[in-house]
């Protein structure tokens, strides 16, 4: 009979972690309800076959490739689609993972997915297996596909994993490719400008001082700007390092993170779209778990890890000591006042009605379209703000450059 771990709450809310035998996990749960607990998580242990161990040390395995990092979320998407494809076909989840693994480039996924394949050789689940290789899925990842394996509906897991996966590379890919066209213009711009300071501005200067030439005081300022430039080009090029490592180390500290995360949400415009993706992902992530029958405590832990943002992970705690305290989601939520009145509203209907996993999914797609929306507004407010800032740069520069040359005009015509 299997042995299955579990984490639960007692009535007093103290946290209870034991094992139970049980034929199902069905079985395990009401037994374990039966005791007055509330679960929170629960998995069976994995079992260690000798025959497993047999193969695997003598058994030859496949070459790895040497790799660094994570795999790319555009990656793991197509694999997600691929592998739910060939479940929904009826294939094997072992003959689907060697199909798939057999089809990838050498990288961090193939050399997980071989790993995976011997894992379930030697009887582990599958969510168990891909647990081993956080760089490759990750703890939503894993959890999801836990939930469909305790249910039976994994190819109903994997369809809405894939779906998940591919709105949130499609946000995600229109932000950035929505950013692509002011960023490449203020790179271009800098340069350019960097150009004429460092070797167009000097031979100027040379001949207002040849013939002695009174410059005004835009002049000198142009002047000022070429001589600190060639003089310390080496901090004008590091300042950007400088800055991106100093934000890298705020956000290894707590308050730090939280301090930059909450500027950026009080930031014109940009705060306005950091806010509505993050609501938007995270009310997605969220509703998929529910709705994969994910347990609501562990499904607010995952949220909270994922939600890429300190003031929301503060939020997602307080939601979560709420609910372990026997409360609601939408009380925390409304005090925290990091979401609109509407989406608390709906997300207080989807408690009352039982429909929970729909509310959320709605919210997703409403903050997906706002999110556009935003984007598009913030393209075209850059627009002119950009010809705005980088004419007054060239007329400035034009400017302070023709009225030393017009005194020289005069005096030499003089």
């Amino acid at each position: 009979m299997p042995t299955y771990q579990y984490e639960a709450m007692d009535h007093t809310g103290r946290e209870v972690k034991d094992a139970i035998d049980a034929s199902t996990q069905e079985e395990a749960q009401q037994l374990i309800r039966q005791k007055g607990f509330f679960v929170t998580k629960i998995s069976e242990k994995a079992k260690k076959t000798r025959k497993g161990a047999t193969a695997r040390k003598g058994g030859r395995r496949k070459k790895k490739s040497f790799t660094i990092g994570r795999i790319s979320t555009k990656q793991l998407c197509t694999f997600t689609r691929q592998l739910s494809t060939l479940q929904d076909a009826g294939l094997p989840i072992l003959r689907s993972l060697k199909i798939l693994e057999g089809q990838c480039r050498p990288g961090v996924l193939k050399n997980a997915l071989g790993e995976v394949v011997e894992d379930i050789e030697s009887g582990q689940t599958l969510s168990e297996a891909f647990a081993k290789h956080p760089k490759a899925f990750d703890r939503l990842y894993c959890n999801m596909i836990k939930a469909g394996e305790a249910g039976g509906a994994l190819e109903a897991i994997l369809q809405r994993l894939a779906d998940f996966k591919e709105k949130a590379q499609s946000l995600k890919r229109k932000i950035k490719g929505a950013m692509v066209y002011p960023i490449v213009v203020i790179f271009v711009a800098c340069v350019i400008v960097g150009f004429i300071l460092y070797f167009i501005i000097p031979k100027f200067e040379a001949i207002f001082n040849d013939f002695g030439v009174p410059l005004p005081q835009m002049t000198i300022m142009l002047i000022t700007a070429s001589h600190f430039l060639i003089k310390y080009f080496y901090i004008v090029f590091l300042t950007p390092l400088f800055i991106w490592i100093f934000i890298k180390l705020l956000y290894r500290n707590k308050t730090g993170a939280y301090l930059c995360d909450r500027i950026l949400l009080m930031t014109p415009v940009m705060g306005t779209i950091a806010e509505k993706s993050t609501v938007a992902r995270t009310m997605r992530t969220l509703g998929t778990l529910v709705q994969s029958g994910v347990p609501i405590l562990e499904a607010l832990s995952i949220v909270r890890e994922t939600a890429g943002n300190a003031v929301f992970e503060r939020a997602f705690t307080r939601i979560y000591e709420s609910i372990r305290e026997g409360e609601s989601i939408a009380q925390p939520l409304r005090e925290s006042r990091i979401v609109d009145d509407i989406v608390v509203n709906m997300i207080d209907v989807g408690e009352e009605t039982g429909d929970l996993d729909t509310m959320l999914n709605k919210i997703a797609d409403n903050y997906d379209e706002e999110v556009e929306v935003a984007v598009d507004s913030l393209v075209s407010l850059l627009e002119p703000i950009m010809i705005v800032v980088l004419g007054g740069i060239v007329g400035f520069i034009v400017i302070a450059l023709f009225l030393p040359l017009i005194t020289l005009i005069t005096k030499l015509s003089g």
